[in-house]
């Protein structure tokens, strides 16, 4: 059982080290609204968001209030709109994001996440239409994310959709050029894609999931870090247990938040996601906690063991706290919501290229990496194909959130805002790729995958 007791220990650790519950996601299947007439698919979309979700942001306030633990932000995610809106002829999925968005404005939800499509073996032609959709739908929507899972273990990797997301990022920055390419900061490819990952952009209520569900998004790099502090010049089997015992604590208050909003909302609870989520501010950062591990700076020799440690420490210790741990669980390592990252990638420890060396033992991948809006959508698929073969190979997820800034060069700066934060434009291989990227097709599955 878990008491006030134990919430109370952790009252320190909200004050004073920035301790939190990143979200509360309230996921959403639309299964049922499928309809031939288009209009008809999305008043029975807006009709079923708005009656599940509309007390979830006041529960979540109340659960603020009672029990002093910070909510982040309320969010809703939803059945892949490419399965629910092939039934209709339409062929322009924009307007079912626009739905989305508004049924999102009426609950007061901070992001909705679902426009999304699933072709890591191949395309249905719901799934061409909504991948074509994505640049304009999250150009001219608030709320509205996107992702799109490319490839699997299982299946290998879908190139041709890699090539085509690389023309779709391009077209997405194109058009939020005045904000920076923001459009791109709401829109992850994937491998290996998690159905109950409650965190954006890449969150999407998968079809095994049920009618409706909470998840929530637990964080804590700064407690984290200070717990660290306290063992400095100690062995790594100590650094470890530290994590684990930290680990513990963070989570049994999201188990505890997780509970009480399932409770009150009348749906079942589904999973706690256990990822470290870094912010802009200061003390809230990842890189932080290597560098209290002894790095100089993230991103130099010993920054991927240091990583690796880490992610492993957090996952044992917050699967003692709740048997219902998934999503991604782990560490996060976006470069323009972590203070630390920033830093490092201004200082020049931290490249693309050992990022990519991180992700194979962090949460998900390169997230929220700002290049040069001259990057060819070629060498962006490029970078996809590269992190994809991460999570295939390695059995893992993996994504990439790049953005490639219009009119932006290495050494500028992208303020996003908010969780956002802002992003140091990196530098890119300058040597091509376009040759590799047009051969399309289908990379096979690894000989491992053939597991049964």
């Amino acid at each position: 059982m878990i008491n006030q007791f134990e919430v109370m220990e952790t009252i320190k650790m909200i004050q004073e080290e920035k301790l939190d519950i990143r979200t509360i996601t309230m996921g959403i299947s639309l299964r049922d609204c499928s309809d031939a007439d288009g209009e008809a698919a999305r008043r029975k979309i807006y009709d079923k968001i708005t009656r599940y979700a509309a007390n979830l942001v006041k529960i979540g306030e109340d659960i603020e209030k009672e029990y002093g633990i910070p909510i982040i932000h309320k969010r809703i995610s939803v059945t892949p709109i490419s399965l629910i809106a092939e039934s209709c002829d339409e062929e322009d999925y924009v307007k079912f994001a626009k739905t989305l968005d508004a049924a999102a404005e009426a609950v007061g939800v901070n992001f909705i996440g679902g426009f999304s499509a699933l072709v890591h073996k191949g395309y249905t032609s719901g799934d061409r239409k909504l991948i074509r959709s994505i640049p304009l739908a999250l150009s001219t929507t608030q709320k509205v994310c996107s992702s799109v899972n490319v490839a699997s273990t299982k299946a290998g990797i879908n190139m041709d959709a890699v090539a085509e997301m690389g023309q779709v990022i391009k077209e997405a920055a194109e058009l939020t050029a005045a904000d920076g390419g923001l459009a791109c900061a709401k829109l992850v490819v994937f491998a290996n894609v998690p159905e109950d990952n409650p965190f954006m952009a890449g969150a999407f209520h998968g079809i095994g999931e049920p009618e409706c569900v909470i998840n929530v998004g637990i964080s804590g790099p700064g407690t984290v870090k200070s717990a660290l502090e306290k063992v400095k010049g100690a062995d790594f089997g100590t650094v470890a247990e530290t994590i684990k015992k930290t680990a513990f604590k963070i989570t049994r208050m999201g188990q505890l938040v997780a509970q009480e909003a399932s409770r009150r909302l009348g749906v079942s609870f589904g999973i706690l996601d256990l990822s470290l989520a870094p912010t802009p501010a200061i003390g809230d950062s990842v890189a932080h906690i290597l560098e209290e591990m002894g790095l100089e700076r993230c991103g130099t020799h010993g920054t991927t063991a240091a990583l690796a440690m880490l992610n492993d420490a957090v996952k044992k210790g917050g699967t003692m706290a709740s048997s219902y741990v998934g999503g991604l669980s782990g560490a996060f390592t976006p470069v323009s919501e972590d203070a630390g990252m920033i830093d490092a990638v201004v200082k020049g420890a931290l490249s693309i290229d050992k990022l990519e060396a991180m992700t194979c033992v962090c949460s998900v991948g390169l997230d929220m990496i700002v290049v040069p809006g001259s990057t060819k959508a070629e060498t962006l698929s490029a970078i996809i194909a590269d992190e994809t073969a991460i999570g295939v190979v390695n059995n893992k997820t993996t994504a990439v959130r790049i953005i490639p800034a219009p009119g932006k060069n290495v050494g500028d700066v992208v303020e996003f805002g908010g969780l956002l934060g802002s992003g140091p434009v990196m530098a890119v291989n300058p040597f091509g790729s376009e040759a590799f990227i047009k051969r399309g097709g289908r990379i096979p599955a690894p000989i491992h995958s053939l597991r049964n």
